[in-house]
């Protein structure tokens, strides 16, 4: 999250994210590699930036899509989202939506980072995390949002 002044100017950058719950209420989380731009080596969630003209939910199943082959098993539903500094002086929102699945790691291709697993949800918040996974997972982890998605029919 930003302090101060930071919230009062305008973002830079925005992305969307996706908490992918499956029946256990396992989260997949992506360890990305040393590529990226932002967060390398760093555990996150699915996702990525959101196109100009794009809206941020749209951009949340786009990603999903493009990075893991999965769709979710229902609607996305918004949780929360974060104002981040990526670099010094640069303010990105990081939109985080999330959905039920019953899909395993084996139905999972992985389009980036060294691997997509599914993580026990306590365990997921041992990870390094990537910036915007840490400011939002935390609420999210254990919350009734997270519990029903764990709960809710899949397939």
């Amino acid at each position: 999250m930003t302090a101060g002044c930071a919230a009062n100017r305008a973002v830079d950058r925005v992305f969307a994210s996706v908490a992918l719950v499956d029946p256990r209420g396992w989260i997949l989380m992506q360890e990305r590699d040393e590529h990226p731009e932002i967060d390398p080596e760093k555990w996150g969630l699915p996702g990525g930036h959101v196109e100009p003209g794009e809206e941020p939910l749209a951009a949340a199943y786009r990603e999903l899509l493009e990075e893991t082959g999965l769709t979710p098993d229902g609607p996305l539903e918004e949780i929360g989202v974060a104002l981040v500094q990526h670099r010094p002086g640069r303010l990105d929102a990081v939109h985080l939506y999330a959905g039920a699945t019953a899909a395993t790691d084996a139905d999972v291709v992985c389009g980036e980072g060294r691997q997509m697993v599914f993580v026990a949800g306590e365990a997921v918040l041992a990870l390094d995390l990537t910036l915007g996974a840490a400011a939002l997972l935390p609420g999210f982890v254990g919350s009734a949002s997270h519990s029903a998605l764990a709960g809710h029919p899949h397939g």
